[in-house]
């Protein structure tokens, strides 16, 4: 309420999106991590530049895009579910370019992880899918749809397309619902194996995960956290997921070298770490040292 008497709305300006909550994650926790993005040079653009330079993600491989950027309103519930509302027309995170995109571009790695609008929202989705079926003759390849219904339909997310050359695939049960809705967790994973993707975990919530590798399962349990906000949580485990693979040496090929166990240990971790950013507002996920 200002002095006037008018009634406003404060908002809280937090950078993040997708693969790059990933990217910071990853970083904190010790993995070298490069972001390939189109990075608007607005005040936002800035923000966000910021933070990912301090988090230790290496931006050289980005471009410096001259479209605004993206924004998503984030309104919270009771629970700390968020519910967006997305600012995404002609902005700078979808207008690749396949000049822009070559595997020149994305150096000596042993994994590329992608997903969410990048993979959906034209002009930009076509000249991503490239790069992706191109970079997994030669990188461990991660896919996170992280569905965003309103901005995209059940169409715009070709899972099983995906898997032919995704080796984990990493979603939730709302992401579940959505794609496959009515489809038990488990048929799900046996259609999205049996399309090419090795290593499944869906993410539950409160009530944990469902890990699956070459239709093995297991179940992994969430820890108890006092939950500020899910912002950011599901690619904070993506980023624990990746982080302890690689520091298995698991990354860079196939996954031939995995087994059920070791998966369910890298989800656990997993949980530990997205748990922990539920315990803080906006997508803010944690260093190596609080783990």
């Amino acid at each position: 309420m200002s002095s006037s008497g008018t009634t406003g709305l404060a908002l809280q300006v937090l950078p993040g999106g997708g693969p790059a909550n990933t990217a910071v994650a990853l970083a904190r926790l010790g993995t070298p991590t490069r972001f390939l993005g189109r990075i608007s040079g607005d005040v936002f653009g800035e923000l966000f530049r910021r933070h990912l330079t301090s988090s230790g993600v290496d931006l050289s491989a980005s471009v410096d895009a001259k479209e605004p950027s993206t924004l998503a309103v984030a309104a919270l519930d009771p629970g700390g579910q968020a519910e967006y509302t997305f600012y995404a027309d002609g902005t700078a995170d979808w207008q690749w370019s396949p000049y822009e995109l070559d595997l020149t571009r994305l150096g000596p790695v042993a994994c590329l992880h992608t997903g969410s609008l990048a993979l959906v929202r034209e002009p930009g989705r076509t000249a991503v899918e490239a790069f992706v079926r191109e970079a997994a003759g030669h990188v461990t390849i991660s896919i996170d749809p992280n569905v965003r219904p309103s901005l995209a339909t059940r169409e715009d997310y070709p899972v099983s397309r995906w898997c032919e050359w995704a080796d984990i695939l990493k979603l939730s049960d709302d992401d579940l619902d959505f794609l496959l809705p009515g489809v038990p967790m488990e048929r799900a994973c046996d259609t999205w194996h049996a399309a090419g993707a090795r290593l499944i975990v869906i993410t539950r919530g409160a009530a944990g995960a469902l890990v699956s590798l070459d239709g093995k399962r297991a179940p992994v349990r969430a820890p108890k956290v006092n939950v500020v906000d899910t912002v950011g949580a599901g690619d904070s485990f993506t980023a624990g997921l990746l982080h302890s693979l690689s520091a298995r040496g698991l990354l860079g090929g196939r996954l031939d070298d995995l087994d059920l166990e070791t998966a369910v240990e890298a989800a656990e971790f997993a949980a530990r770490v997205a748990a922990l950013t539920c315990s803080v507002a906006g997508a803010n996920p944690p260093w190596a040292a609080a783990l």
